[in-house]
């Protein structure tokens, strides 16, 4: 007798240790398989004189969706966290007969009658107010979906899907892939010369697992690559690692430069299939931003804003260039002229922090933070069914003991997990029925090395608490029906959680949780302490203008661009970036073929989101700066208010209710550039 196959299981915690590769297309061929078989239940003509019900047409469609999802969302986390060539091809295999699966489902007229034909019977407007916001959404859903076009629309509508899941899936492996395949070994130790020590044992060692007799081999994985960036004099070295870096996804055999415009013309075509001008219009109607048009107003007047800061600091990278012997600015000369700067002007040398954050003590001292603020109690547990030995498993309970949720935590970066930090959501449960959620975090921090542990960076600081904020909407949600709990909201909504979260990583009271020296345990001391804060503004106007030009290119990609008139893509996203970059060099300096969050991480026309959010989260952070950062009755007034609440309704409408008014962008200018 076959043991059951594990991506097929319903239990809690996913059983992640038994998966397999092999088990992948037997899982998800079963799982259609029902999930068609209760389509087809769902799509059925009702007995004559039968009106169709909440259970028979929105439960059954939501039960129908969660099944096959449970299936297929263990999948997607296993290729971004432990690739191989056996579980993408066996991944592929099944690709486009899913992708057509959920195209047609929401194409499909039977049940889209059903659900048109409940919105309309006597039963619907006995709902209660979420559930009558789930239906309009659902109704909302459909008819973006393409359920009110023409027959032959539909089926043109459902191949463009098959089409860019596969293309989407193409891109995202080409940058694992690329990025993968680089290295350079180096035995000149003078080449080195800069980078911080911890840095280089990991070069060492990973030459020694590499086979050589000794020397340093570089890597593209982002601890890598800052490391070298900020930190190695040799500027010939810098350019070297900048531009192996950024040239991924465009050389042979992982080119994503005839995959660009491909994606974006289908996006287009689908838009305009669905009755919208353009890409931006259909994707941004049901985010805050509600169109193209406004998304494009808010970045271009933010642009505005930010350009005088960011011309000061452009001249401050000039001159501290100039001190180097370096008359023409270059990309590669910019974190490492910034942390020079940096150091010279508040005597702050980042590497002088990373001490004081040793990952554990930063791990705890959250989860202090997290009980303190909101009530939660996070503890870990042992367990075994992980995708890597580093993974690590912990409980939430809510203050009266509720378990509310479990989560992973995978911090270290692997060659077959992809780059960056992102949190995932495994399972939505409901928590008050005795279903907690389940979730993880990843990252790629600087591992433990030569008895030392892993020790962050400030800036890493802030991207733990930022994934943490993630989890916690995910976590914390009490909303009982899926589609409007946890992560489930406007895109331009959903960063604002995450963000906020980053702002007790400089509030002194807070450091001195998260913060201790890893051999001593001692404090940050005072005279660095106050240097850090005061250094927080630092490069701000560059940073939030390097963060609009992004949010410009994608929106003008999604907008204007036009593969037949305009030609090579990335060419073409250089000249819309050249206004807001120093010169031609600093504009063609983007990661298009390589930029995961616009052609397979879900951020298309949307990379303007995060600058929304930081609006909003830096506003409502002034009420916890005015009333306490450890608040309880604040903490939780936000936690039930807004992290709880999901999409039971608008974005709008909670932050009014937490702030008593409605957003103001001063904030945000003042917090990160100085501006009054």
């Amino acid at each position: 007798m076959s043991s059951p196959n594990p991506f097929l299981s319903r239990s809690f915690p996913v059983p992640f240790h038994e998966m397999a590769p092999q088990q992948v297309v037997p899982a998800v061929e079963e799982a259609l398989v029902e999930a068609e078989a209760a389509q087809a239940v769902l799509a059925a003509p009702l007995e004559p004189g039968k009106m169709p019900t909440w259970e028979d047409s929105i439960e059954a469609l939501d039960t129908l969706s969660e099944r096959l999802r449970r299936v297929t969302t263990p999948i997607h986390h296993l290729l971004a966290v432990s690739e191989s060539p056996e579980l993408r091809e066996a991944w592929n295999a099944v690709l486009p007969r899913v992708t057509a699966f959920w195209s047609r489902l929401y194409l499909d007229q039977g049940i889209w009658s059903r659900i048109q034909a409940f919105a309309e019977s006597p039963a619907a407007r006995t709902l209660n107010s979420l559930q009558r916001r789930h239906l309009d959404r659902t109704l909302r859903d459909f008819k973006r979906a393409g359920a009110s076009l023409a027959p032959v629309e539909r089926e043109r509508l459902e191949a463009i899907e098959v089409a860019l899941s596969e293309l989407e899936q193409t891109f995202s492996e080409h940058v694992l892939d690329a990025t993968a395949s680089w290295s350079l070994h180096i035995d000149d130790e003078t080449e080195l010369d800069g980078i911080p020590e911890d840095a280089l044992e990991r070069f060492a060692a990973k030459a020694q697992q590499d086979g050589k007799a000794g020397g340093w081999t570089l890597t593209l994985d982002a601890p890598a690559v800052q490391a070298v960036l900020k930190h190695a004099r040799s500027r010939s070295l810098r350019e070297t690692v900048h531009q192996a870096y950024l040239v991924r996804g465009t050389e042979a055999p992982w080119d994503n430069r005839p995959l660009i415009p491909q994606i974006l013309k289908l996006r287009q075509e689908k838009a305009r299939l669905l009755g919208y001008p353009d890409y931006p219009d259909f994707r941004l109607e049901p985010q805050m931003a509600a169109t193209g048009e406004k998304a494009r107003a808010f970045v271009s007047d933010l642009v505005g804003r930010t350009r005088p800061f960011w011309l000061r600091d452009l001249e401050a990278l000039a001159e501290e260039a100039r001190t180097w012997g370096i008359e023409t600015l270059r990309p590669w000369d910019v974190s490492w002229l910034a942390e020079n700067l940096r150091k010279r002007r508040y005597d702050l040398d980042e590497e002088a922090l990373r001490p004081y954050f040793p990952l554990e003590r930063v791990l705890q001292g959250m989860f202090a933070l997290a009980q303190r603020l909101f009530g939660l109690t996070i503890t870990e547990e042992p367990t075994s069914q992980v995708w890597h030995p580093d993974v690590r498993y912990f409980r939430m309970a809510d203050a009266d003991g509720t378990h509310l949720a479990s989560f992973y935590v995978d911090f270290f970066p692997r060659p077959e997990k992809r780059q960056g930090a992102w949190m995932a959501d495994f399972i939505y449960g409901d928590p008050d029925r005795g279903h907690p959620h389940l979730g993880q975090m990843a990252c790629n921090f600087p591992p433990p090395s030569q008895g030392k542990p892993s020790l962050l960076p400030h800036r890493e600081v802030e991207t733990l608490f930022h994934e943490f904020g993630h989890l916690l909407h995910h976590c914390t949600s009490r909303v009982p029906i899926e589609g409007r709990g946890g992560i489930n909201v406007a895109w331009d909504w959903v960063e604002l959680p995450s963000q906020l979260m980053e702002n007790w990583t400089w509030e002194e009271e807070a450091l001195a949780l998260i913060s201790g020296h890893w051999e001593t345990g001692d404090p940050l001391p005072r005279p660095l302490l106050e240097r850090m804060l005061e250094a927080r503004r630092f490069m701000g106007g560059w940073s939030q203008m390097r963060q609009l030009s992004f949010g410009t290119m994608d929106l003008a990609l999604h907008t204007t661009y036009d593969a037949d008139r305009d030609g090579d893509a990335v060419a073409w996203a250089s000249a819309q970036l050249l206004p807001l970059s120093p010169d031609e060099t600093f504009a063609a300096a983007h990661p298009l073929p390589s930029f995961l969050h616009l052609f397979s991480g879900g951020y298309a026309a949307s990379y303007y989101s995060y600058l929304w959010s930081e609006v909003l989260e830096a506003d409502l952070f002034r009420r916890f700066k005015e009333e306490g950062i450890f608040s309880p009755a604040l903490g939780r007034a936000y936690l039930d208010t807004i992290l709880s609440q999901g999409d039971v309704e608008d974005p709008d409408v909670l932050f009014r209710r937490f702030m008593g008014r409605d957003p103001d962008p001063e904030a945000l200018l003042e917090r990160n550039l100085g501006a009054a």
